[in-house]
């Protein structure tokens, strides 16, 4: 997780990986937030999806609550995640005999990043149908508003993940989109409560800095066509667990 801790301001970050096992494929969302709006909200289990969710509805009001409401997991015979709205079409595509790569490229071609100015955040989305690979996507603005869109599939290694999340991690006015391929990331965790509170841990702020964790959540499972999993949230407001181990 050290990568992890040197990211004051990761924006949304998504994680998929293996546990060192070998046995179960692991996906992690995590939130942070500056503006009062984004701070305003929780994770919560929704039969088999994990959504953004208001606390404050009264800080949402000026807000665009289409970029900060949405589901953020679906569990559907395989795994979909995303920062917005296109995680609903990326599980739509989800097919066990689509690889990855397939399965993003479809979900994802009429997608752009958020129209949120000046910060025209970043849409990372991701997915997982089997234990041997997945895939991380970043659709991005670039230079002269022209529309990036990556695509990154990857094997699936015991005690390995790959991170991608949508801003640099430097806390500056103007954040900086993720830049470069998703970053490799050690998974020591042997179960989603540890896996959650790991990264949760790894955002902690230094001293005398604000706290910018909104939630995280850690999914794992040894089969992801029996749609069993083991969930775990944190949700800082509430400083307490949620956890279906």
């Amino acid at each position: 997780m050290e990568k992890l801790k040197e990211k004051k301001y990761p924006g949304r970050l998504i994680i998929l990986g293996k546990d060192l096992s070998g046995k179960k494929v692991i996906a992690v969302y995590a939130i942070t937030g500056r503006s009062p709006s984004s701070q305003a909200r929780r994770l919560v289990r929704k039969n088999n999806s994990i959504w953004t969710e208001a606390i404050g509805e009264r800080k949402l009001r000026a807000a665009k609550t289409e970029i900060l409401l949405y589901p953020a997991l679906y569990l559907s015979k395989g795994i979909a995640i995303g920062n917005g709205q296109q995680t609903e079409a990326v599980k739509n595509n989800l097919k066990p005999d689509h690889n990855p790569l397939q399965i993003l490229s479809s979900a994802l071609a009429e997608w752009s990043y958020e129209n949120d100015p000046p910060l025209f955040t970043p849409r990372i989305s991701g997915c997982l149908v089997s234990s041997d690979k997945a895939a991380l996507s970043i659709i991005k603005k670039g230079e002269d508003s022209f529309l990036l869109r990556n695509i990154f599939e990857f094997p699936l290694i015991p005690g390995k993940g790959k991170l991608i999340s949508t801003y640099q991690g430097k806390n500056r006015d103007l954040v900086l989109s993720f830049k470069g391929e998703p970053e490799e990331i050690e998974l020591k965790a042997t179960n989603a409560q540890d896996m959650a509170l790991a990264v949760y841990l790894a955002l902690e702020p230094a001293n005398g800095e604000k706290d910018l964790r909104i939630a995280v959540v850690s999914v794992f499972s040894s089969d992801l066509s029996s749609d069993q999993y083991e969930v775990s949230i944190i949700n800082r407001y509430e400083r307490k667990y949620n956890s279906d181990e």
